[in-house]
């Protein structure tokens, strides 16, 4: 009797550390400043920022290296949290709009108060519902998961205002 295996799909989650070339550190002040301005003014459009373009060459050449995935940018926001908050939980795939949807989600901590901020990503495995995953998320440190993966973003004992820059992709 032979026995084969077909993977049908699976949910992965990417994550590390960004370590750019000595020289070419990226300049966390920049995402501040854009998501701080963009939540206090809702007509304010961030201009072209070269430390997020930098940012996501960066990731999309470590991805594609390492696992053969070809990410295409779609948008990107970002959120600040204050001392002890949550954020409401977070989907970003459009159900009625699945074609216009992103594939993957990136959260990177431009911003982050010593190990006070943590992703709980919820997900199912077969007829495991509700099943959820924590991880931490630190400066300078990034985590890429199924857009279709809801997630909730927790702050716990930050002194400061933690600053989190959401980036949304496709794939190719």
């Amino acid at each position: 009797m032979e026995i084969k295996k077909i993977k049908l799909s699976e949910k992965i989650i990417y994550y590390g550390e960004v370590k750019m070339p000595e020289g070419f550190e990226l300049d966390s002040s920049s995402f501040v400043k854009d998501i701080f301005l963009s939540k206090f003014y809702e007509d304010y459009k961030a201009p072209p920022n070269i430390e997020e373009h930098r940012l996501h060459t960066y990731i999309n050449e470590f991805i594609y290296l390492k696992f053969k995935i070809n990410l295409i940018l779609l948008n990107s926001y970002g959120l600040f949290f204050e001392k002890n908050e949550k954020s409401k939980s977070i989907l970003e795939v459009d159900r009625l709009n699945l074609r216009e949807s992103p594939d993957y989600v990136m959260l990177y901590g431009a911003e982050i108060d010593n190990k006070s901020c943590t992703v709980n990503i919820k997900y199912d495995d077969n007829r495991r519902v509700n099943c959820s995953w924590d991880i931490p998320l630190l400066k300078n440190r990034f985590i890429i998961f199924p857009a279709s993966q809801e997630y909730t973003i927790n702050n716990e004992g930050n002194k400061h205002l933690n600053f989190v820059k959401i980036t949304k992709f496709i794939y190719i």
